[in-house]
């Protein structure tokens, strides 16, 4: 923005040079100016005295959309594949039946498991019939107690074939269930991978379910902004109270073009590879407006960089020795100062080195300011953006006087009419 200011207000002067001189060699020469040339007033420009702040950042990060819940769909069951009560497409909900794999047979096995625990139960109540029987002769010495002791053991065996028969029945009831396949998770699903009337075995993936709302997208933090977004949270924040923007590139504009959401997760350590910190946010999605394996760019408001030095980034322009800004001196005349520039947030120019609380930088446009100029400085009420907005304006309104002055050039170097022939 700023270099763009700078080469249109160039391209201005020289335009109006151009006409200048076209016009001196169409007119007479004026008079020489009579008396000493008076001081040139002091130029007005807005100032600011230097002081740390914390500045805002705006900034984005490449990331790929994933969700975080999809599901492959398997057969966890052996026999031929009767129904699939979807379309490929279609939005299912969790619990609702997708595919069919011949229950009648499992259902068999689950009749036959109930009937052997009816028999597993019989047997238990004789041997117990037959302890409690022992267990009374044994007290009128009646039988040995070997017959006793064998009367148990056939009680306890009887039970545990009880049990055997009740998990069974519990494993045969599984299989049944798993013969008809249902939704584990809302959202998408995909083509079917078995058409109905093939033999699947337990393994055989038939579909994936994939939700799209929410969707979930890690991205890498650049340590700092990790660190100082840690910082924000340390003040007894949460992570769920820093929203993030999601915003798709190639989408045309509008609103559906961008995402809100918060963030939900940042990581307590930096990879050593690439010095970033892994987060991810999370974003609502209810019209499947984007979809997994997008590209995106990811947002963080409010994070910010704290107690920097920063100016409005206009204020810098390039001197023989690098980057500098304009500081007044005692007498309020500019002097080049030297900077070392830092980040670029928004509007503003984050300076390393350089500059020193106090100091008095001059923060408005600094077009025609030359060093030992006297300036009038100007209140700076602290937005960056306005000063940006405001030579923009004037630039648009110094491009349109610039255009007619060349319209009337023009019609003042046209012949009048007859001339060309009269010559």
């Amino acid at each position: 923005m700023k270099n763009m200011i700078h080469s249109r207000r160039a391209s201005l002067v020289t335009l109006v040079a151009a006409l200048a001189l076209s016009a001196c060699g169409q007119e007479q020469a004026e008079a020489p100016q009579q008396g000493a040339q008076q001081e040139a007033p002091p130029h007005e420009v807005e100032v600011a005295e230097m002081a740390r702040q914390d500045i805002p950042l705006d900034k984005s990060y490449p990331s790929l959309l994933r969700s975080d819940d999809e599901v492959t769909l398997v057969a966890r069951v052996n026999g031929f594949l009767e129904e699939r009560h979807f379309e490929p497409g279609q939005l299912v909900e969790e619990g609702d039946r997708l595919y069919t794999i011949e229950p009648d047979l499992y259902q068999a096995t689950v009749n036959q498991r109930e009937a052997d625990l009816q028999s597993a139960r019989a047997e238990l109540a004789r041997a117990q019939r037959d302890a409690q029987r022992f267990e009374q002769l044994l007290s009128q010495n009646s039988v040995s107690r070997q017959q006793y002791d064998q009367a148990l053991a056939d009680q306890r065996v009887a039970q545990a074939s009880v049990a055997q028969a009740e998990a069974a029945l519990t494993s045969a009831n599984l299989d049944l269930g798993y013969s008809q396949v249902t939704a584990p998770v809302s959202g998408m699903i995909g083509l079917s991978q078995v058409n109905v009337g093939n033999l699947v075995t337990s393994g055989t993936e038939l579909a994936t379910i994939t939700p799209l709302d929410p969707l979930e997208v890690r991205f890498q933090l650049p340590q700092r902004d990790a660190f100082e977004l840690r910082r924000q949270l340390s003040d007894g924040g949460d992570t769920s109270d820093i929203r993030a923007r999601l915003s798709i590139p190639g989408v045309s504009g509008g609103s559906d073009s961008e995402l809100e959401g918060h963030l939900d997760f940042l990581g307590s350590r930096v990879d050593s590879g690439t010095s970033t910190v892994q987060a991810s946010a999370t974003f609502e999605n209810p019209m499947a407006t984007v979809l997994p394996g997008q590209f995106v760019r990811v947002r963080i408001e409010g994070l910010k960089r704290f107690d920097v030095m920063a100016v409005p980034e206009i204020a810098v322009t390039q001197g023989l020795m690098g980057p500098q800004v304009f500081v007044l001196d005692d007498d309020n005349k500019a002097r080049e100062r030297t900077v070392s520039l830092g980040e670029v947030a928004g509007p503003w120019q984050l300076i390393r080195e350089g500059l020193e609380p106090g100091d008095r930088i001059v923060v408005g446009d600094p077009a025609g300011l030359e060093p030992g100029m006297v300036i009038d400085p100007q209140p700076f009420a602290g937005n960056a953006e306005d000063i940006v907005e405001d030579v923009e304006q004037e630039e648009a309104q110094e491009q349109a006087e610039a255009s007619e002055a060349m319209e009337e050039g023009a019609a003042d170097g046209q012949p009048a009419e007859g001339e060309e022939g009269a010559q």
